[in-house]
């Protein structure tokens, strides 16, 4: 429950700080007072849009803070989820906005994103206001209102969850006929473009061996003559014998190692280096043999790798590794067109199957809420005679329509003020009070399911007075009684008169400008302003004597 509200720079209010008691409370104010900045204030904490205009003119920046009471509620989960501390008897929300329009927001000091704050702010608090009667136009908000009543959450959940499979499943078949189509469109060109690939007998590192092989046969005249020559050079006799003269070396200091044996290793040495040398001059024989000029295979390696880059520069890559990727891809989406009935018809059946479970629990949804109905219905009428229409008809009509997110029904309201007339949606026929007295009589039927800590009415009396009040006050200190806050903002003596807790929201006026303030009134002060919203700005005996009757004091 909401505990404490302080506001500071925002609109034209300096600095609020007022504290709020469980049950029943009224705020009450002249129009212009600053109630509504006050509900803006709590909207903004509660994850609105912030607006730097907010800021109360002169200062840089505003800040609004509350704090509840969330003993019972059962959220340590939502603070644990969301790495927050838990302080179930003190939960601080806080918004800040700066002048620059920069907004920050915190919960028990922690920052967090405005997204967090909006989802705790709709687990604390509900703000009613005179807009939200056109919520009565909502398909939506009918359809939530007969689910909460009929406890279906668990059951929506498991539906939606199913209903996604569904969607997917449904995506898939229709992603899976476009791409059949599709390809079929180009399967003979992708044919085309798999036997060329394949007929470029496509392998990991093809192209680096036949560029080598490339350039050796363009070279095979200088290569054969570099050959020749080195090996000529170690065996010609012209006085340039190399190997001759490193043989003849090797004997001659091998023969003198017996009486100097200092050359010993030397003599070891060179014999090494001949027998390295004679080994690369038959090498280099070989070499020189082996390399032929072949024009036919110049050819044909010339073709292959012609054929490699014509590839690449068609497919717009630059190796043949990315050629084979483009190759595998081709062979994937051909084999989905040939296997492609067979995919098609599976995916079918898993439609088929996920539809038969969406309806399987869409027809549970739609039972549990034609049960709801019939409860509604009734509770609704129950609740309206005494609000000034006995002879009120109310009847919630559901329908059937395309399976979506929330099932296969259609909920509208349906009213009628009059016996015997003819019942159409609520909002076409009803005014503006008798909308005010749905919406609260709704509140009240729903508020029993849904824990919410604290409701907030926003003249929700509109276009209502004397007893009709009074019995609409009585139905908020109902709600209030079972665990619940309720905060009324009103005009009527006769609801500010119920209120367990009544708060004054009025204007001072200094050098500085117009400050809105807001005070809790004790018994004295509550007769005053009562006797004040009944007879106006003069304030008579007669409208004390009635406020207090109102009051029930003396």
């Amino acid at each position: 429950m909401l505990q404490q509200l302080y506001i500071k720079n925002f609109t034209i209010i300096d600095t609020l700080d007022i504290c709020f008691n469980p049950g029943f409370s009224v705020i009450t104010g002249e129009t212009g007072a600053g109630k509504s900045i006050i509900l803006g204030a709590i909207g903004m904490l509660l994850g609105q849009r912030a607006d730097a205009k907010s800021i109360k003119p002169g200062c840089d920046k505003c800040v609004i803070e509350a704090h509840f009471n969330i003993n019972g509620y059962q959220m340590q989960s939502f603070f644990e989820d969301n790495d927050i501390d838990y302080d179930a008897d003190d939960c601080i929300m806080r918004r800040e906005l700066n002048s620059s329009g920069k907004s920050r927001a915190f919960i028990n000091d922690v920052p967090v994103p405005l997204s967090t704050m909006r989802l705790l702010g709709q687990q604390l608090l509900d703000i009613h206001s005179q807009h939200r009667n056109l919520l009565l136009n909502e398909e939506d908000f009918q359809l939530n209102v007969v689910d909460i009543i009929a406890g279906n959450r668990a059951i929506i959940e498991d539906y939606r969850k199913k209903y996604a499979e569904y969607t997917d499943a449904s995506k898939a078949v229709a992603q899976m006929k476009r791409n059949i189509e599709e390809s079929k469109q180009n399967e003979d060109y992708m044919r085309f473009q798999l036997k060329e690939l394949s007929e470029a007998s496509l392998e990991t590192g093809i192209q680096q061996i036949l560029e080598t092989e490339c350039e050796k046969l363009n070279h095979v005249e200088e290569i054969k003559s570099a050959l020749y020559t080195a090996d000529n050079l170690l065996n010609e006799d012209n006085g340039g014998n190399i190997l001759g003269n490193i043989k003849e070396l090797s004997r001659t200091i091998n023969g003198i190692t017996n009486i100097y044996n200092d050359v010993k290793e030397l003599s070891e040495r060179i014999e090494a280096c001949y027998i390295e040398m004679k080994d690369i001059s038959q090498e280099l024989g070989t070499a020189a043999d082996t390399v032929d000029f072949d024009p036919v295979r110049l050819q044909q390696v010339s073709e292959r790798l012609d054929k490699i880059y014509s590839l690449q520069q068609k497919y717009h890559v630059s190796t043949v590794e990315e050629l084979m990727v483009i190759q595998t891809e081709l062979v994937q989406k051909l084999s989905e067109i040939d296997n492609s009935d067979d995919l098609l018809t599976s995916l079918e059946a898993k439609e088929r199957q996920s539809l038969s479970q969406c309806m399987s629990i869409a027809d549970k949804l739609t039972a549990s809420r034609e049960a709801a109905a019939t409860k509604i219905e009734k509770e609704m009428r129950k609740l309206l005679v005494p609000l000034g229409i006995p002879n009120v008809q109310f009847a919630v009509n559901i329908g059937c329509r395309e399976l979506c997110l929330t099932g296969k029904d259609s909920v509208s309201f349906l009213f009628c003020a009059n016996k015997g007339g003819e019942m159409q949606p609520v909002t076409q026929v009803a005014s503006g009070g008798e909308i005010a007295r749905v919406m609260l009589s709704i509140k009240a039927m729903i508020s029993g399911a849904v824990k919410l800590p604290t409701i907030i009415f926003d003249e929700i009396d509109t276009g209502v007075s004397g007893k009709i009040a009074e019995k609409m006050a009585n139905i908020m200190l109902d709600m209030a009684k079972s665990e619940r806050q309720v905060i009324s903002i009103t005009h009527l003596p006769q609801i500010a008169a119920k209120g367990q807790t009544h708060y004054k929201v009025y204007k001072e006026e200094d050098k500085q400008g117009t400050t809105s303030r807001m005070t809790m009134l004790g018994c004295d002060e509550r007769v005053k302003e009562i006797a004040q919203m009944l007879s106006g700005a003069e304030i008579t005996d007669a409208a004390i004597s009635n406020a207090r009757e109102l009051l029930n004091v003396n």
